[in-house]
């Protein structure tokens, strides 16, 4: 779809844009190599809150998890209870199955932020295709992750030819909370347990603003 405007110059709101989780498998991650896999884990946990902690519609999906991929990591299935999840019984790309598509069209978001494990397969194909019909996609590396290194290097120059912007959690929460006065309670909590270094910064705020208001008084 031609719109003849950058349509990635419109940022990210929470009423713009969708969720889509794919492929985050108890079997499947352990392929994972580009990244330390509780550091993986954690990235992929504060993506999937960051859609909890702003409300988008959220669509999981799970490649044949009654085989080796494995089930969903528990973790998600219990954040997200209500979220229709998608098990796919052969089609290896997610828009390959029409419920997918169609949990897809149901959201009623042109904007998707997308992860899947591995970035090569399960995120690039259906990044392909949701391309294609229309979608303006963002494609999440960091709750990706591939086999190795160089195998994560080259599916991201693929997924920026083909059109999607690559990004990482942070990029995706911090541009959906866009302005620190608007209930940053909504986001701080998670790059407190996410991103430490940014938990203590916001200690060391709070520790601060305590002292000055001892100090006032």
């Amino acid at each position: 779809m031609n719109t003849g405007r950058n349509v990635y110059l419109e940022r990210l709101t929470p009423d713009n844009c969708a969720m889509l989780l794919i492929d985050h498998q108890t079997g499947t991650m352990l392929g994972v190599q580009d990244i330390r896999l509780d550091q993986f884990k954690s990235n992929v946990l504060a993506l999937a809150k960051t859609a909890k902690a702003n409300r988008l519609p959220t669509v999981l999906t799970a490649s044949y998890p009654e085989g080796p991929n494995g089930p969903l990591m528990p973790e998600l299935l219990a954040m997200f209870p209500s979220s229709e999840v998608i098990n796919r019984p052969g089609p290896i790309s997610a828009f390959d199955d029409p419920r997918f598509v169609e949990a897809v069209k149901r959201t009623g978001r042109k904007k998707l932020i997308m992860a899947g494990v591995t970035s090569d397969v399960c995120l690039m194909f259906p990044v392909q295709q949701a391309l294609a019909l229309g979608y303006e996609v963002y494609a999440v590396y960091d709750a990706s992750g591939c086999w190795d290194t160089v195998s994560e290097m080259v599916s991201i120059l693929r997924l920026s030819q083909m059109g999607a912007v690559v990004c990482n959690w942070v990029a995706v929460c911090a541009d959906l909370q866009a302005d620190w006065r608007n209930a940053p309670e909504r986001t701080l909590p998670i790059f407190a347990e996410h991103l430490p270094f940014y938990g203590m910064l916001a200690n060391n705020q709070s520790f601060t603003r305590v002292q000055a208001g001892t100090k006032s008084s």
